[in-house]
């Protein structure tokens, strides 16, 4: 093969200069639109499955309400949230993430959690998952990733070696891949798990003071999960499980409901943590910032026909309301674009028309006109432009984001290369799991790993000695592997242990 035919280039032919690292401005500031490369990648990938969501494809959803049950309008101005007892009506969609349509929901895999708050300010969205973190950081490889999660091109099989290869690469997953192969990565049922909104969000109240956020639901059924032998059976069993869970525990009277609680830092604190705040590989430990206690949520109305709510619900992150904004997070920027963009690709320009997805309090008022599906009166006879002085709907200035400081060059940055990677899940892995789910996570990981090749088997068991030296050894233990080779691997820098397993 050629130079030129090896280098990689857009979907236009122009060559890419880095393929890793979303251009922002300033080192940790916002993604900028003018990155044409990371939108051409988000925008293709939005694109390649037809109907069928990319990710997220298999679901459960369920109507509800949320009602605050403590007073936090001095951090956000949000209607919703201004006074103890509001209750605001809910749809709440459950799946798993890599998985096709036909699925099993008792699959190793994160499990999408995804809530429309309809309020009085429009539709507010929170869209995360039963994890706290994720496997990357920057969009520009969340399409690799989720590549590597589907089908080989060729055989269309699932393919350990796609899987490992990438992950071994990218050490920065190795906090989401402990937590996805402990027992929390097969929930017993959605009903039975916690949801988290991931991403850091700025809270903003009425004198425009805000603070940063990250917003968790713990469930009030309490936290169950099922070892590996477990949910193979229901796979075959039963690969409904989650669902029919779901919808029969609502149809029965036993609504499943969630505390909703934020963790708070000011932009001082943020400034000065120990980690970025804004790296979703990243958790705020509680010690550092304290659970407060917002709400509450309930699902308590199944669904009158699957297709046209859960099916055709849209959620998007960048769905807010006033008092709520988005934070600098390079994966959250890049959230932003592809939610919308893909709900338009699989639901049509007017996906916002549907009933699950309209404003149902507050009502559309936009000069949005036209366009496939068109539901509503389209504008009537009003004014489709802006300024008008024939009574159209004007902005206001009032709702206006807090100005936030921002300085930097543009640039490809990458994050530093250094061992913060690998501080949180050794706290996790020696602080918060018992004997009993270290023992799991070795089997869970060893049982999927061996499937790989002994390179690749190699370099991700040196990931793992990395974050604990136990942890690394009964891995390789499990795997036959010589604890002295991955010792040395484990040693390396990253750029030499994949020379060393080339």
């Amino acid at each position: 093969m050629s130079d030129s035919n090896n280098k990689l280039t857009t979907s236009q032919g122009t060559p890419v200069p880095n393929d890793l690292n979303t251009m922002t401005a300033g080192k940790n500031g916002p993604a900028l639109m003018q990155d044409i490369h990371l939108f051409d990648k988000l925008a293709h990938f939005d694109r390649e499955r037809i109907p069928e969501r990319v990710v997220h494809a298999k679901g459960a959803g369920a109507w509800g309400y949320f009602e605050v049950t403590h007073d936090v309008t001095k951090y956000t101005r949000a209607k919703f949230l201004s006074e103890v007892g509001k209750r605001t009506e809910v749809f709440a969609r459950f799946s798993t993430v890599g998985g096709e349509k036909g699925s099993a929901d008792t699959e190793r895999d994160p499990r999408g959690f995804a809530v429309k708050f309809y309020t009085e300010e429009g539709n507010y969205d929170l869209v995360g998952n039963n994890t706290p973190v994720f496997f990357v950081r920057d969009p520009l490889k969340f399409p690799d990733f989720i590549h590597t999660q589907k089908r080989n091109p060729a055989t269309n099989l699932k393919d350990p070696d796609m899987f490992w290869d990438f992950l071994s690469l990218t050490p920065e997953s190795i906090h989401q891949v402990t937590v996805l192969f402990s027992d929390r990565g097969t929930p017993n049922g959605y009903r039975n798990m916690n949801g988290y909104s991931g991403h850091t969000f700025m809270w903003y109240n009425e004198k425009n003071e805000y603070v940063w956020v990250k917003i968790h639901f713990k469930t009030e059924q309490g936290s169950k999960t099922f070892t590996r032998d477990e949910a193979g059976k229901l796979a075959g069993d039963d690969p409904d499980f989650a669902t029919r869970d779901l919808y029969n525990s609502i149809k029965d009277g036993n609504s499943p409901a969630w505390k909703v609680y934020v963790q708070i830092m000011t932009p001082e604190q943020v400034e000065k943590y120990r980690f970025n705040s804004f790296d979703i590989t990243k958790v705020w430990p509680h010690k550092d910032a304290p659970l407060i206690p917002v709400g509450r949520m309930v699902l308590n109305r199944n669904p009158k026909n699957y297709f046209a709510d859960t099916e055709q619900a849209a959620f998007s992150p960048g769905t807010v309301v006033p008092g709520i904004a988005p934070s600098p997070d390079k994966m959250l920027q890049g959230r932003l674009f592809s939610y919308h963009d893909t709900h338009r690709h699989r639901l049509g320009g007017n996906y916002h028309l549907i009933p699950v997805n309209a404003p149902r309090v507050s009502g559309e008022h936009s000069y949005h006109r036209d366009g496939a599906m068109r539901t509503d009166d389209n504008g009537a006879g009003g004014p489709n432009y802006w300024p008008n002085s024939f009574s159209g709907p004007a902005p206001d200035a009032s709702y206006a984001e807090p100005p936030v400081p921002l300085t930097g060059v543009i640039d490809r940055f990458s994050f530093d290369l250094t061992d913060d990677d690998f501080v949180q899940p050794a706290a996790l892995y020696r602080e918060v799991m018992t004997d009993t789910d270290r023992a799991n996570l070795v089997s869970n990981i060893v049982a999927h790993l061996k499937n790989a090749q002994l390179r690749l088997q190699k370099r991700q068991t040196a990931l793992f000695y990395k974050v604990d030296k136990d942890y690394g050894e009964r891995v390789a233990k499990g795997l036959g592997l010589p604890v002295d080779e991955i010792a040395k691997l484990a040693a390396m820098t990253q750029e030499d242990r994949v020379k060393a397993t080339a």
